[in-house]
């Protein structure tokens, strides 16, 4: 039975790097899948889903006027679909995660969603809060803050470096604007630059 995945980290945890990785594996396998990620994010380019290692892929957009399940239905109808992959998740809107759902459920097509659990204030996505509570399987992957511990907010930063504390939720950005930091460091607002930060490379357990 097909399920509906939550895949939430921080930032720069690897998110569309396992989501690209896991698509490659159904198509290695003769397998379609069927990649969305949000027109919003125009970091690379619109319509691309892109790693920090630098894999990337084409996508299919969605906004606010997408109906993810009509367009999906038209599309498996044309060539059948094994799995569904969203990148940048926190974008949907709550209509969206609905949609998704009844992929799942009409469709029995397997989504698997990638995405930011808050934002820069603490906050979370509409898109997040709601797969958080709509989604079969929620799974954290885990990032480490410049203290070594495990980071679970993300800082923005101004033009001068330094941590906001007020502003609009969506502001597209990458390593130059946002930080991964531990809960700590994020209610001390003393997350480091980036050219500050102790280099970690260790997966952990807890």
């Amino acid at each position: 039975m097909a399920k509906l995945y939550f895949y939430y980290s921080a930032m720069n945890a690897g998110k569309s790097t396992i989501l690209l990785q896991s698509s490659y594996n159904y198509r290695e396998r003769g397998m379609h899948t069927l990649l969305y990620t949000p027109t919003i994010d125009d970091r690379y380019e619109t319509g691309k889903i892109a790693s920090r290692i630098g894999i990337s892929a084409q996508a299919e957009c969605f906004d606010t006027e997408t109906n993810l399940f009509t367009h999906t239905h038209k599309l498996h109808e044309k060539q059948p679909i094994s799995c569904i992959f969203v990148d940048e998740a926190h974008f949907l809107s709550k209509t969206h995660v609905v949609e998704l759902s009844d992929i799942v459920d009409q469709l029995n097509i397997p989504v698997l969603c990638y995405g930011l659990r808050t934002d820069f204030l603490g906050n979370p996505f509409d898109g997040s809060l709601m797969l958080l509570t709509w989604a079969d399987v929620l799974t954290e992957i885990k990032t480490v803050c410049h203290c070594g511990n495990k980071a679970t907010h993300v800082v923005r930063f101004d033009a001068q470096g330094k941590v906001m504390t007020s502003g609009d939720q969506v502001c597209i950005g990458g390593n130059e604007r946002y930080e991964s930091v531990c809960r700590k460091h994020f209610k001390a607002k003393q997350a480091h630059t980036a050219e500050n930060c102790l280099v970690h490379e260790a997966y952990l357990i807890d």
